[in-house]
């Protein structure tokens, strides 16, 4: 039953009417940074909200678009952080779901250039994904340095040693036609202590497409394809019955919307209420896939629904 209120963004709901939202929603999908935790600190009472769920028979899934770790070390995160019943294979990440596509919808018979961390390589490994083996020296120059033959596709992730050198090398992979081009994700940018911030995925594949002409395919949210990966691996998951729960509008609740499924905002990570209000009074159409359908201050918010359910 979607939309249980009759009502569409930026309410805030408290008390039985989150106790009713959970009654009938079986599948809960949740953004990790700002949502359940902030950096290396669990969001307070998001250990004790989603441990709840799983022993209520909830199916919760966590859709990420960092692509700096593999699911494994996802996994020893969440239970340091007291998520002590989270199993790897809830975990769906940029990374893991780029390995999925390139392995089992592209296909890609041949070798993978790839710009990102060792999260997103060992993914790409453990798939059966090919990378290229190019040892760059600091000396090397596009006119000097190897290329090799015949890559069949260039993806481009979060990476923290990312050179001129990389970008360079995957414009020129990419003037084949043939070459696909992806990226874990869109995201711009991420915030910072002090007011600072850190370039997201979207800023290096943003640089890729200007250079070389080419739109890339984006794997993570607001793509449907995560989402696809999810229905794909666990049958009978109706959109209908989920819960996208994330702190980013135009990430999160757009990819809620893209797949049919209702949203919430929380409002301890980037994107705050006024935030969602003036996109809900925006004369632009498209805007409103912007806008939650529900909002909290924090997922803690759940905690006194789960007393009235036991």
């Amino acid at each position: 039953m979607a939309r249980v209120f009759g009502f569409k963004g930026c309410r805030k709901i408290r008390g039985s009417q989150i106790r009713n939202l959970l009654e009938t929603k079986d599948v809960f999908l949740f953004d990790c940074d700002g949502v359940i935790w902030d950096g290396e600190h669990a969001i307070t009472g998001a250990p004790k909200v989603v441990n709840s769920l799983i022993r209520h028979g909830k199916n919760v899934f966590f859709v990420t678009n960092n692509s700096t770790k593999p699911r494994e070390n996802y996994v020893h995160k969440f239970y340091r952080l007291g998520f002590t019943d989270v199993m790897q294979e809830q975990i769906f990440s940029s990374s893991y779901c780029s390995a999925l596509y390139l392995k089992d919808v592209a296909k890609v018979n041949g070798h993978v250039f790839a710009i990102g961390c060792e999260g997103l390589l060992k993914e790409l490994r453990d798939a059966g994904v090919a990378l290229t083996d190019e040892m760059d020296s600091p000396e090397d120059t596009i006119a000097k340095c190897a290329l090799t033959p015949g890559v069949k596709a260039v993806i481009v992730g979060h990476d923290d040693t990312f050179t001129f050198l990389k970008l360079a090398k995957a414009s020129c992979y990419l003037k084949d036609p043939n070459c696909l081009f992806l990226a874990t994700d869109s995201d711009p940018w991420h915030p910072l202590r002090d007011g600072r911030i850190l370039p997201g995925s979207g800023s290096l594949a943003a640089a890729l497409e200007v250079a070389s002409g080419r739109k890339a395919t984006v794997i993570g949210k607001p793509s449907r394809f995560m989402f696809e990966c999810i229905s794909s691996q666990f049958r009978g998951v109706d959109p209908a019955q989920c819960l996208m729960v994330g702190d980013r509008l135009e990430t999160d609740m757009l990819f809620g919307a893209n797949c049919g499924l209702d949203t919430m905002l929380t409002l301890t990570g980037v994107s705050q209420m006024k935030e969602a209000q003036d996109y809900k009074d925006s004369q632009h159409s498209t805007n409103q896939s912007f806008v939650p359908d529900y909002v909290v201050d924090t997922i803690a918010d759940f905690l006194p629904a789960f007393e009235d359910m036991d």
